[in-house]
């Protein structure tokens, strides 16, 4: 999937949309209050093979992911025609890769391809004050580039500098958990759920405002385990010959190419026309379209104006975000009905779960709100599961800027730092996996990651929510 192919593609997709009739969708909506547990099935599959397939059948895998994928969506996406009626159906997927997915895939192609065209020579060492720096500088940066530009910018240097070690798949792990995820908690355009966030109203300013101690002592405490751990497996290796190579940074013309994305982003938030199109009863307003559209303009003159030799040395491939665009398609179209469940609230089936944010006092259970916000985004998207829980606190954001500081803070936190706990838990997780993977990097499988998760990050979330720092995360 090059750039002119994902370009031709989105073209013909929002020609055929815009022409084609669309009466007949514009109020069908699917009832959440009417599904059961069985909805949720063709999910709990894909997961469970996005899980297996690399490690019981990877041939197989590898060769048709795609297929895989589109089998699982099919077993969604049928059932709901028959079951609700082809219109209410259509209209949701109309609005899940229309209306989501699609700005969603063109923000990471952006970032990829203009990530991609940075090319950092020399030698980062590959011992752990080296490893310690980059993971460092990364987990700053994230928030200013994102987790996906971070992640595609550093990701490849630290693979190379660590590629003579006999144990480098630590590296990459605790590069996820703090390049990918932790580091992209202090701004909207660090992560995709606080992007949301800012869209809706917070302030551009409030997630640093009121997260920074909390990002503070999670990216610290990861990052000493790191260097403790990094250290031990050094010192049980053959010793890494020292290199004086120069650190050099080249294809710097993706330098105001990456700010021109992150200026995009906040143009689409604070220009505001007042003119939409309804695609099939979704609203796809003007500043939402011009900046998907000046996405992709600046991914297609990055790969213009990048020497082709700084990507070939980079080991620049399409296969990680081909993988990843078709893998959240089909994440994207099966948690439909999931998240239809979701917005029905207590009238839904997982009218448990959300019982379980409110204390009996009827204030808002903070501990609750941290912990199935990050529970669900470590295995749903992140950023849908945000603005269900933003809802479900009332959605009034000066209410949650101001008296339910608090709640917006473990809504916040939540969503971004448990899309650690998985590889599908944030985007640039599974980007990240697939370039180690394809750089000869043995990576845990899906279950092995998340047993280094929960030993390394759970203990630090417990102690994020015992901590009586402001906005205050305490157990009822």
């Amino acid at each position: 999937m090059g750039p002119a192919r994902i370009t031709l593609i989105f073209g013909i997709v929002v020609v055929l949309l815009l022409g084609a009739p669309q009466a007949a969708f514009a109020v069908d909506v699917l009832p959440g209050a009417a599904m059961g547990w069985l909805w949720a099935l063709p999910f709990a599959g894909l997961l469970l093979t996005i899980a297996t397939g690399p490690l019981l059948f990877p041939k197989l895998w590898h060769s048709h992911y795609g297929k895989i994928a589109a089998g699982w969506s099919l077993l969604v996406l049928a059932p709901l025609a028959f079951a609700f009626g082809t219109a209410a159906t259509f209209a949701s997927l109309v609005h899940t890769l229309v209306g989501e997915y699609l700005s969603f895939i063109i923000l990471l192609f952006a970032l990829y391809t203009v990530a991609g065209g940075l090319l950092v020579t020399g030698s980062l060492g590959g011992r752990p004050a080296g490893n310690a720096l980059v993971l460092g500088v990364g987990t700053i940066i994230a928030s200013i580039v994102g987790t996906t530009g971070a992640a595609m910018i550093l990701v490849r240097p630290l693979i190379r500098a660590n590629a003579a070690r006999r144990h480098n798949a630590h590296v990459v792990i605790f590069f996820i958990f703090l390049v990918a995820n932790i580091g992209g908690a202090l701004s909207p355009l660090g992560d995709p759920p606080l992007f949301i966030g800012f869209l809706r109203g917070v302030d551009f300013f409030w997630p640093v405002m009121h997260l920074w101690r909390q990002t503070l002592i999670a990216g610290a405490v990861v990052l000493v385990l790191f260097i403790v751990l990094d250290v031990w497996f050094a010192r049980h290796e053959p010793p890494i010959p020292i290199r004086n190579a120069r650190i050099r940074v080249h294809g710097l013309v993706n330098l105001p190419l990456l700010a021109a994305i992150i200026a995009a982003m906040l143009a689409s938030a604070v220009w505001k026309p007042g003119v939409a199109v309804t695609v099939f009863g979704t609203s796809l307003e003007w500043q939402n379209i011009a900046r998907d559209i000046a996405l992709i303009v600046i991914a297609l003159l990055s790969l213009r104006l990048t020497p082709d030799e700084h990507r070939a040395t980079n080991d620049f491939t399409w296969e990680p975000i081909r993988e990843v665009a078709k893998l959240f398609a089909a994440i994207f179209v099966c948690i439909i009905p999931v998240l239809a469940m979701i917005d029905a609230g207590r009238d839904g089936a997982f009218a448990a779960l959300l019982d379980a944010v409110t204390a009996k006092n009827g204030n808002p259970n903070e501990a609750a709100y941290f912990w199935l916000t990050g529970g669900l985004s470590a295995f749903l998207d992140n950023a849908p599961t945000y603005l269900v829980f933003f809802e479900l606190a009332g959605g009034d954001v000066h209410e949650l800027m101001g008296p339910l500081a608090g709640t917006l803070a473990a809504i916040s936190l939540g969503a971004v730092f448990m899309g650690a706990l998985t590889y599908i838990g944030n985007a640039p997780n599974l980007m990240v996996y697939a370039i180690a993977t394809e750089r000869g990097i043995r990576m845990p499988s899906f279950f092995g990651y998340i047993g280094w998760s929960v030993v390394v990050l759970i203990p630090v979330f417990l102690v994020l929510t015992l901590l009586p720092i402001p906005p205050i995360l305490v157990l009822p």
